[in-house]
């Protein structure tokens, strides 16, 4: 590759924040190889895996309990939940595979679903473990084990989709916001769809999904241009349509390449290498190897997650104990928590999160970080004159340069390690990339 901006920019996209000595390995390699072992990993990743909880026996049935009860449940289920949110905030950290962990946390967010309402630790971890499994090959395979998944199910009521009554918000919500985009369909395509979708139910022991034939509506259901008989034969359905391979290159295009609408020219290569195999893989590949892509630095504001988790990776601190508490609390101040999205459209993006408070808080979490340095960190930001330290942790920080303002007030920071560290992280440089 020969070009450390280019790497970096790769990179600080690709990653949740790449070090130092990632930049300048892959600046060494050829750029298509670099791509390809981001989009293609080879092996198992040995990050350690998340928390495994057993079956929650509370799960949706509290009503049963006694006052105490369902106290005692909602303080264990509470609790579990924060433990996966930690547990996958140090695998973030700690992952080799980085891209495919990122392309979970970009699933989470496209398929929305929150623990605020499902409220069990074992339902929202398989539904990562279904991300993990099946988010980099044919999206059609994602799709059907969404459709099966008991926290989205339950998420968006589909347990209540009877041929009785159906419930269209699994429906309306799969064409809308997880296959086609808005004024794809008709309500008229969102009931019929809905008719599809019913039969589908929880087994609140096991916390499963299970197809219960009784509740379905069986028969042909006239959706968009075909029929439907079943979540299967919807998904198949929506995904021959021409509107969704456009509709997930834009979102994919959204999160890592820019803020600014999808290129034509970008798009149809990104569609003619998503193909009849709909392999998502092959269309971020393309996506990562555009020169639209190239062009796009500095154009995307990092989320909470990729700031904190960046910070962490760059920094050399350890995501566990206290530190992890911090930071998890870190971006649920600012608006972001994993396993807890605001809503079904999942959370915003670009300047929404460049507030008054967001920054306040960011500066907590920037001088709990700073104070959390390894000695090796600390020590490397204390060598040289002033210069050389603001260029120390422009490196270690993945910033390409400081402006002569930013430069200015890291250069009065300089002989405090930790204050330098608390500015660069809050700095408008290191917010966007």
């Amino acid at each position: 590759m020969a070009d450390r901006k280019l790497a970096a920019h790769l990179l600080r996209r690709a990653t949740f924040g790449p070090t130092a000595a990632e930049i300048d390995a892959a600046a060494a390699r050829d750029h298509g190889d670099v791509v390809a072992g981001l989009v293609f990993p080879k092996g198992a990743d040995p990050v350690a895996p998340l928390p495994v909880f057993a079956a929650d026996p509370y799960f949706g049935r509290t009503g049963m309990l006694s006052r105490e009860q369902r106290a005692q449940a909602r303080r264990a289920a509470r609790d579990q939940l924060t433990h996966l949110a930690e547990g996958w905030l140090a695998r973030m950290v700690r992952a080799d595979h980085q891209l495919a962990e990122k392309l979970v946390f970009f699933w989470h967010g496209h398929w929305a679903t929150s623990a605020q309402k499902v409220n069990s630790a074992t339902l929202m971890a398989g539904q990562l473990a279904t991300f993990r499994a099946h988010g980099r090959g044919d999206f059609a395979l994602l799709a059907k084990a969404m459709l099966r998944d008991p926290a989205l199910i339950f998420w968006l009521d589909g347990q209540r989709n009877t041929a009785r009554g159906p419930n269209e918000n699994l429906a309306r919500e799969l064409m809308e916001l997880f296959t086609l985009g808005v004024g794809a369909y008709t309500e008229k395509d969102v009931k019929a769809a809905a008719r599809a979708l019913t039969g589908w139910t929880l087994d609140r022991d096991q916390g499963t999904a299970v197809f219960q034939p009784k509740r379905h509506a069986a028969g042909e259901h006239a959706v968009l241009d075909g029929t439907a008989r079943d979540a299967d034969s919807l998904a198949d359905l929506l995904l021959r349509q021409h509107a969704h391979p456009v509709f997930l290159a834009s979102r994919l295009w959204f999160r890592f390449g820019s803020g600014a609408p999808l290129p034509d020219a970008t798009r149809d290569r990104m569609v003619a290498a998503y193909g009849s195999g709909r392999d998502v893989s092959a269309m971020l590949g393309t996506l990562l190897t555009d020169d639209q892509f190239e062009a796009s630095g500095g154009q995307l504001v990092k989320q909470p997650v990729e700031w904190a988790v960046g910070a962490l990776r760059q920094l050399g601190v350890a995501p566990t104990g206290k530190v992890a508490a911090t930071v998890l609390n870190a971006i649920r101040r600012m608006g972001q928590v994993p396993l807890r999205p605001p809503s079904v459209g999942g959370w915003p993006a670009g300047t929404a999160w460049l507030t008054t408070s967001s920054l306040q808080v960011r500066m907590r979490a920037a001088a709990a970080l700073g104070a959390a340095l390894p000695d090796a960190t600390a020590d490397l930001l204390a060598r040289g004159d002033a210069a050389a330290r603001v260029d120390a942790i422009g490196r270690l920080l993945a910033v390409d340069a400081w402006t002569g303002r930013t430069r200015a007030a890291l250069t009065g920071a300089a002989a405090r390690p930790q204050r330098l560290v608390t500015l660069a992280l809050i700095s408008p440089e290191y917010a966007v990339h």
